[in-house]
């Protein structure tokens, strides 16, 4: 793990730290709840130091104030790496910092889960939503890949699939810095074997996925989370399409190397070392 856990803050005293305006009720302008955090904040920070021992490599580098945008890829059938990478920067980033991560727009088809999402500050995964986070100075999490990430087979992991450029857009357009993540043990959580996706259609989801375990239920896997440097790209987010996707390039070339770093030594359980490895830049950019 990043720090060391013995000498951690208290979970709860972490969350009174975020830099969040919260009013007399305990709410923020996007119904981020300090109560809500302060109770979950134990139960996950056991699940973040001794179910999933999260290693954490220059968290450092996300800013300590102002807006930015983490980039990540996205894996493992369902978004465990997006709830890991917003514990990182609560328990781990000195000053601790509230990470907003876009979700996908099914999460719509679950009211009861819509209100708690939004308490702990995961937004829908809409431009305008992203713009506001961003022009308030805080920061995003944005996975390029969407659902399609989540969803790759476990033949398939740890190749980056086509990212997406809307972020690119809202980045340059608000004047974010963009900073690269490449997350390690999300495909061994949850090695999706097949995914069902008529029977997710009656659920409002995209596809359900079905791991050795059977239920979709993470393994204890140890996880690794590499934070790259921040990259700013100049310009309004109007330019021309083949601009864009040159900017996403360069940032999912830096996702592919976080990656890759973050392989070298990581153990799999069911194949071997050398059968893991993130598809080398030339592959990827065949792929946007």
């Amino acid at each position: 793990m990043g720090n060391d856990v013995l000498s951690r803050e208290r979970p709860q005293d972490r969350v009174k730290r975020l830099d969040i305006d919260f009013n007399s009720h305990g709410f923020d302008k996007y119904g981020v709840s300090q109560n809500t955090l302060e109770s979950i904040a134990p139960y996950v920070s056991l699940l973040y130091d001794n179910y999933f021992s999260v290693e954490t490599n220059n968290i450092s580098n996300v800013l300590s104030s102002g807006r930015v945008m983490l980039i990540s890829n996205h894996s493992g059938g369902i978004p465990t790496d997006g709830f890991l990478i917003t514990a990182a920067n609560v328990f781990e980033h000195d000053p601790p910092r509230l990470v907003h991560a876009m979700v996908d727009k099914f999460m719509n088809n679950f009211p009861f889960l819509s209100p708690i999402m939004r308490q702990l500050g995961q937004m829908i995964g809409l431009p305008a939503n992203a713009k506001s986070i961003l022009r308030d100075d805080r920061a995003l999490l944005v996975f390029p890949e969407g659902a399609e990430g989540t969803g790759k087979l476990y033949y398939d992991r740890y190749k980056l699939i086509r990212f997406g450029t809307g972020f690119m857009r809202i980045a340059m357009e608000t004047n974010t810095p963009i900073l690269p993540v490449g997350f390690i043990g999300a495909e061994e959580m949850v090695p999706s074997l097949l995914k069902l996706k008529k029977v997710a259609r009656w659920f409002g989801i995209p596809y359900i996925p079905i791991p050795p375990q059977i239920l979709p239920i993470p393994l204890p896997v140890n996880c690794k989370i590499n934070f790259g440097e921040p990259m700013l790209f100049e310009g309004d987010g109007n330019e021309p399409d083949q601009k864009i996707k040159e900017n996403v390039d360069r940032v999912k070339k830096e996702v592919c190397d976080l990656l890759n770093e973050g392989l070298e030594d990581h153990s799999l359980p069911f194949f071997p070392q050398s059968e893991a490895t993130v598809e080398r830049w030339e592959a990827n950019h065949t792929s946007h």
